[in-house]
This record gives C-alpha cells, sequence and structure tokens, in this order.
C-alpha cells in the first residue's frame, strides 16, 4: 500500500512537469508578457476643411391670420332684402353690401317730414304775432309818451308782446325737435343700406364668410359677413424664453407651407409680446410678409425660419466629423503621408444640419475624417480611398468643389 502512495505521488509530479513544459512553450511562441497588442488599420474617408457662411437659425411653427377682419352686421333689426357680395368677391372702400327691407324706415321718415312742416307752420304763426304784438307794443309806447294812452294801456300792450316772443321761442325749439327727429329717422333709413367701410389703408378687402341668406330676419349686430386683409398676411408663432432674447423686431423670417412647397416668402418680425403665457410659457411672435399674389391663406399652418446670427469667411468642417473622445469633443486630423489620425479637441460655434463651426483653434486646416472616425482612437493606422492618396497642401478635386458649389447654390448646404 505504501509501495502504491509513493508511485502515485511519482506521477502525479511527472504530469505536472509535462504541463508546465508545454505551458512554457506555448506562452513564449506568443510573445510573452511583452507582447504589444495594435489595432488594425481602419478604412475611413476624408474631406478638406474650408472656409464658408453659415447661419444659425431658429425653426418654428404657426399659423396664418389676416392683417386685418372685421365683421358687417346691422345697426337697426329687419329683413335681409338683398346680399350684394358673396364669400370670395373682393370689395372696395364705401362698397354696398347689403340691403334692409326699409318700408317701415321711409315710413318713418315721411311722418318726420309731416310733423316738421307742421312746427314749422306754427313758427311762421308765433312769428306774425310777435309782430303784431311789437308794433302794437311800439304805438301804445308813442301815445303813452304823449299823454294819450293810460299807463295800464302800456302795461297791456307789453304782457301781450312778452306773450307772444315766448311762444314764438317755443315754435322754435318745436322746428328744432322735429328736425332732429327727421335726422333720426333719415339715419335709420340710412341704416338699411349697409356698406364696407375701414380707416387703415389698402382700398380692397376680401370677403372672408357668409353667416346669413337673403330674406333673413336679422336683429340689431347680427353679423352678415366677414371681411379680410390678407395682403400682407401675419403668420403667428409662439416661442419659449430660451429663444425670446434672441428675437428682434424687424429681424428676417423666411415663411413655407407643406402645402406650397416650392413657394416661400420673406416676411419680417412685426409684434413681440411683452409677456410669457403662464400656461404655455410661450410668448406670442407675429410675422408680417407680403401676399400680392394671395397664395398664402389665413389658417394654413406654416413653417417660420429665423435667422438670429450669420459667421462669413469661417471655418467648418461636416457634422459627421466630429466626435467625442474621453468626455472632449472634437475631430480627427487625417495625416495623409503618414497614414495616421491625430484626435484634435475642438470648440464648436454654430451647428446647422450639416456644416459644424470651428471657433478654437482658429489655424486650422487639412483633412477631416467623415466616416469611419468611431473606430478611431488618436494615432490611429488609417487605409485611405485611392482618390485621397493626395498631399495635405493638396485642394479638393475640382469636381467636388463644383459640386460642393453647387450645393450651396441649391441650399442643400448652407
Amino acid at each position: 500500500m505504501k509501495k502504491k502512495t509513493i508511485l502515485i505521488g511519482i506521477a502525479t509530479v511527472f504530469v505536472i512537469l509535462i504541463a508546465w513544459q508545454v505551458y512554457q512553450k506555448a506562452f513564449k511562441s506568443s510573445g510573452g508578457p511583452n507582447r504589444q497588442f495594435t489595432t488594425p488599420p481602419v478604412a475611413v474617408e476624408i474631406t478638406a476643411i474650408r472656409k464658408a457662411t453659415i447661419r444659425d437659425f431658429g425653426n418654428f411653427t404657426g399659423t396664418l391670420i389676416p392683417k386685418s377682419k372685421f365683421t358687417i352686421a346691422p345697426k337697426i333689426s329687419g329683413r335681409l332684402e338683398k346680399l350684394m357680395v358673396n364669400i370670395g368677391d373682393r370689395v372696395k372702400r364705401g362698397q354696398l353690401i347689403a340691403v334692409l327691407d326699409d318700408e317701415e324706415y321711409s315710413q318713418q321718415v315721411i311722418q318726420a317730414q309731416a310733423d316738421l312742416k307742421v312746427t314749422q307752420a306754427n313758427l311762421e304763426e308765433s312769428l306774425s304775432s310777435l309782430n303784431m304784438a311789437e308794433r302794437e307794443l311800439g304805438r301804445v309806447q308813442e301815445l303813452h309818451k304823449k299823454g294819450i294812452a293810460a299807463d295800464s294801456e302800456l302795461d297791456s300792450a307789453k304782457g301781450v308782446y312778452t306773450a307772444q316772443a315766448s311762444r314764438h321761442k317755443v315754435a322754435l325749439a318745436q322746428v328744432a325737435n322735429r328736425e332732429a327727429a327727421l335726422k333720426a329717422a333719415q339715419v335709420r333709413l340710412s341704416y338699411t343700406r349697409i356698406s364696407a367701410s375701414w380707416e387703415t389703408k389698402g382700398d380692397i378687402r376680401l370677403v372672408g364668410e357668409r353667416f346669413v341668406d337673403e330674406g333673413a330676419m336679422l336683429m340689431m349686430n347680427t353679423p352678415i359677413l366677414s371681411i379680410l386683409e390678407i395682403n400682407p398676411l401675419i403668420a403667428v408663432i409662439h416661442i419659449t424664453d430660451k429663444d425670446y432674447f434672441r428675437i428682434k423686431k424687424d429681424q428676417k423670417a423666411i415663411i413655407s407651407t407643406d402645402a406650397l412647397p416650392e413657394k416661400s416668402v420673406s416676411g419680417k418680425i412685426a409684434r413681440i409680446a411683452p409677456l410669457l403665457q403662464e400656461t404655455s410659457r410661450e410668448a406670442r411672435i407675429e410675422i408680417e410678409f407680403p401676399n400680392p399674389e394671395e397664395l398664402f391663406k389665413p389658417g394654413m399652418f406654416i413653417n417660420a425660419q429665423i435667422e438670429y446670427t450669420m459667421h462669413a469667411d469661417t471655418t467648418v468642417v461636416p457634422v459627421s466629423a466630429v466626435v467625442k473622445r474621453n468626455n472632449q469633443q472634437g475631430i480627427f486630423l487625417a495625416d495623409i503621408e503618414n497614414k495616421k489620425a491625430q484626435f484634435v479637441p475642438v470648440k464648436m460655434g454654430i451647428i446647422d444640419s450639416e456644416l459644424a463651426e470651428i471657433l478654437e483653434p482658429r489655424s486650422f486646416s487639412g483633412f477631416v475624417v467623415t466616416m469611419g472616425q468611431h473606430l478611431l482612437v488618436d494615432g490611429s493606422t488609417i487605409i485611405l480611398p485611392e482618390e485621397d492618396q493626395r498631399k495635405p497642401d493638396s485642394k479638393p478635386s475640382s469636381s467636388r468643389e463644383e459640386k460642393s458649389k453647387a450645393k450651396e447654390k441649391s441650399g442643400e448646404k448652407r
């Protein structure tokens, strides 16, 4: 039993020695603890760092409202006898819009005219009586001076004259009252002919809505039509406090709509609300723009693009070239001669949908990696397409320049 135990121990040691020899050979063949692990080269695409004009825009949505809008309504009650215009018709300043049944009001005018004639006749009679009383008073005064007429006769003549003068004043007041009544009746009659009038500029408006039909019985202030001014138009947007202080009056804005994809117009900010609504934390902004062709209509949903700032001849790179390493924002510069990529931290300025402005470092040129940069680290080896095997001081091919210029002209790049 003791001998068997010794043999098992010797066998175990022998197996351990063999395993150690195998491990040593395998470890040496793999390069040992000083082996250098290297990343494989990365195929990338590059583009030249260039100078361009870049703009900072704010994009908002809103709706269109007319520059002015008011409702045509009667000042009196009556039956709508005739409607001169309909929806979409053009209306001139002072144009007749509707006519109400005027029979009742015409009769009131006739009655007022008759009453006025009666009071005028009374006035003439009182004036004649006053003249007679005045002549009689003068005759009695002459006789009294000569001692022919008694004092009582003079007093009686004065009393008659005073009474006639009072009656004449009453007649004058009655005439004025009847004239006012006639004028009121004539005004009410004129209310049966309803015209469109406004004080602001522009002699043409459009009929936006019709609320009643001919023959309808109307009460006072019942809406008949709405009148709109749609050239110019107003675009209403709402902005948060983040953009509120970047908006200025008369700032330029571009208005477009999905309904007219190929049509956009330039306007300017006309009014800025002095407060933000507590419920939405937004402020109302009104943008005025010309609409001579009247293609844009009130109620349309619109997109408004407001330009905050513009930097001309500034250093830009494609947005796709910007990466983050170790919580630092930067780009990978391509060393074409040595086929290496160098990570350069940068300070960004304006960023739009395609380009990013580089503020720092200020002196910045060469080529930047635009594809494959997510696989790179500082100092990585890169593989360039055949067309990009060029020197750092070389310029992009003429075809690429032409393509870039074409994109800028077409508005695909800003």
